[in-house]
Parts: structure tokens; sequence; C-alpha cells
């Protein structure tokens, strides 16, 4: 069976582009050109992930994905003309499980829509992991640090629990991008960056992911 995918957009040539280019990759594309429209159709179990626009006709689409978020855990990526770091950051903080802004390649964008529904965890690894008090277990999908629960994105689990199922290694960005996200390695590759940034945010100096000058990223387990 197809997966369905609510592309909310109010720009027709736009909806339609990507109708198009969802068809062809072997989903089923269902357009709503507006937040009343979108909500109608939230509770359809048939849905697998929202194409939202945050720039709607009746309203802002970060209230539409926080009411997303209120009522289900379906995957949202975000599209938008808003290009502002801030914008990027607020969406990922937000819970968006990727950020795209306009103009966008409809190639690149199916490639994230597979790679946001690709099943299968990450990690090398089935057992809890323990980091100097941070403490990340992949079966409940919990992080604590001192016992005390952190609150962490999908992505930025996903991402975690990858570094540190390979304590040591070396990841480029393009790397990361096809383990974590299941993207190609010609997506840009600035999603890494801003879900590392927000790791060291949520984990402060307990992060224990490591930049490798010009290479890319580690996770450096205490001594």
């Amino acid at each position: 069976m197809r997966r369905t995918i609510l592309v909310v957009e109010d720009e027709e040539p736009i909806a339609r582009l990507l109708e198009m280019y969802l068809d062809q990759a072997g989903y089923r594309a269902r357009v709503a050109p507006d937040a009343k429209r979108a909500r109608s159709q939230l509770d359809d179990p048939s849905l697998a992930l929202v194409l939202l626009d945050l720039s709607l006709p009746d309203g802002d689409g970060i209230d539409l994905f926080r009411e997303i978020r209120r009522r289900s855990a379906l995957p949202v990526i975000m599209v938008t003309a808003r290009d502002a770091e801030a914008d990027r950051v607020l969406g990922l903080e937000l819970g968006a499980d990727d950020y795209v802004t306009k103009p966008f390649s409809p190639r690149e964008l199916v490639a994230r829509v597979r790679g946001v529904l690709r099943r299968g965890e990450p990690a090398a690894h089935s057992g809890a992991v323990d980091a100097g008090g941070l403490r990340l277990d992949p079966d409940s999908r919990d992080v604590t640090l001192d016992s005390a629960p952190v609150d962490l994105t999908r992505k930025e689990f996903d991402l975690l629990a990858h570094l540190l199922g390979h304590p040591g290694r070396v990841w480029t960005r393009s790397q990361l991008l096809e383990a974590v996200w299941g993207y190609p390695d010609d997506v840009d590759s600035r999603t890494v960056d801003v879900h590392v940034a927000q790791l060291r945010r949520k984990l402060g100096s307990r992060c224990p992911v490591r930049t490798v000058r010009g290479v890319g990223y580690k996770a450096e387990m205490p001594s």
C-alpha cells in the first residue's frame, strides 16, 4: 500500500509539482491549500507524513504544526520561504523532522521524505549506553543526564544514538546524512550542523559530540 503524504501548500503550481514527484516516487499525495482543510485530514490513519508550508492564507503554519504535535507523532517536514537561521532552529526545536527552504529541488525534497519515513533505528547496538552521567536507552528512546530526563526531538535522538553506537569513529556530514536521515550525499549538510548545535545546547558541556575540524563529528566517551 502506498503511503499518503499530506501537502499543505497554498501555491498551486508548487503543490502540483510536489504531487507529481511524490507520485513518481511511489507515494500518494493529498493537497490541502490552507490550515482549515489540513486540520480536517489530520486524523486520517493513512497519513504517513506532512509537508507543511509555514505561510498559509488562513494562519501561521507554526500554529498548525503545534496542533499536529498535540494530536499525534506524525512526521512533519516544514517547507517554507523563511530561510533565516532563527526560523530553521525554531522549527527543529519545536520538533519538526526536517526544514526545507524555497526554492528547493523536488528531487531533494522527495529524498528527505524518504529519509524521514525510513524505518529502523540508526544505532548499531540494542543496549543502553552510559557516558559519564549521560544515559541513552534506544529501546525506550529515553535520554537522561544525571538521572534527569532530557527532551530530544526524534532526529536529535537518532543522531546521538548513532554516534554513541560507534564511539571514536569520525563521520563526515554526508555519512551522517545517509546513516541517520537516509539522504543522498548531495543534500544540504547544514541539517547535521543544526542538530549537533541543538544537542550541545541541551546537554551542555556533557555533550559527547566532538567536531573533527575539516572532516565531521565523532562521539568521545569519557575516560
